[in-house]
C-alpha cells in the first residue's frame, strides 16, 4: 500500500468536495429548464422503452400544460434549483477545512441516504413509477459513495496531522 503525504491526501479530499459541488450545481441547475428538456427527450422519445415514452409523454404533457395555464407553479422547481445552488455552497466549508468542517460531509451522506424514503414514501403517493424512483434513489447512492470516500480521506487526514504533531 502506497504511502501518501498529507498534502496529496489533501489535494483527494478537496478534488472530490469540488467535483460533488460542481455535480450538485449542475443537477441544481437542470432543474430550471425542466419544459425545454422534457421537449428535447420527446424530440428522441423512440430510443426509449414503451413504458418510458409513455411517462415521459405525460410529464412532458402535464408540465406543458401547467405551465400554459399555471407557470407560478414552476416556481417550486425554481426553489428546488435554488436549494441544490445553496446546498452546495454549504460543501466550500469542508473545502476549505475538512476536519473543522467534517460534519457537512455527514450531513450530505444522511441527505443522500434520505432519498430512499422520500422515494419510497412519496413516490408512491404521488403516483411516480417504481423504475423512475430506483432511478431517483441512484442519485442517492451515486452522492453517497463519493462523499464517504472523502469522509474516510478525511479521517486520514486527521490521523496524519495528529501522528505529525506526536
Amino acid at each position: 500500500m502506497k504511502i501518501q503525504t498529507e498534502a496529496q491526501t489533501l489535494f483527494q479530499i478537496r478534488l472530490l468536495i469540488v467535483v460533488f459541488i460542481i455535480c450538485l450545481v449542475l443537477s441544481g441547475i437542470t432543474a430550471f429548464p425542466i419544459e425545454t428538456e422534457l421537449e428535447i427527450a420527446m424530440k428522441h422519445i423512440s430510443i426509449f422503452p414503451e413504458e418510458v415514452q409513455h411517462w415521459l409523454s405525460c410529464v412532458y404533457t402535464a408540465v406543458h400544460e401547467t405551465n400554459l395555464r399555471f407557470p407560478f407553479i414552476s416556481y417550486g422547481t425554481d426553489w428546488l434549483a435554488f436549494a441544490h445552488i445553496v446546498i452546495a455552497t454549504v460543501f466550500i466549508g469542508p473545502l476549505r477545512d475538512p476536519i473543522k468542517n467534517i460534519w457537512v460531509i455527514q450531513f450530505g451522506m444522511i441527505a443522500c441516504l434520505l432519498v430512499f424514503p422520500l422515494a419510497f414514501i412519496a413516490g408512491p403517493i404521488r403516483g411516480i413509477p417504481l423504475y423512475w424512483r430506483l432511478i431517483d434513489c441512484s442519485f442517492g447512492v451515486i452522492g453517497f459513495l463519493p462523499l464517504y470516500y472523502c469522509y474516510r480521506k478525511i479521517r486520514r487526514y486527521e490521523r496524519q496531522i495528529e501522528s505529525k504533531k506526536g
